[in-house]
């Protein structure tokens, strides 16, 4: 997400009040809070979007597994899909 940081000051991870997260760029809606599932990455983690145009996919050219998440309006990052990543093991969305 454009909001996670790596260094494990991620303030969104276990963040869990009710609302719409949103893009930091355009503030284009992207997942609603009740579709936000424990994970064990350092990232807050989602399996459904706002809207059917909340983001666009690309696979990742590194990886068969990941595909580049961006906001579905201006295109800034979000960063990745994993494939069976998402609760019990499916893919998110």
């Amino acid at each position: 997400m454009s909001f996670c940081l790596w260094n494990s000051s991620e303030k969104y991870r276990d963040f869990w009040k009710s609302g719409i997260y949103v893009c930091v760029e355009c503030k284009h809606e992207l997942f609603p809070s009740v579709a936000k599932f424990e994970h064990n990455s350092p990232w807050p983690a989602f399996h459904t979007t706002v809207w059917e145009h909340s983001l666009k996919k690309k696979p990742e050219p590194m990886s068969s597994s990941a595909l580049k998440v961006y906001c579905g309006k201006c295109g800034n990052s979000l960063g990745h899909e994993f494939l069976n990543d998402g609760p019990d093991g499916k893919s998110r969305f």
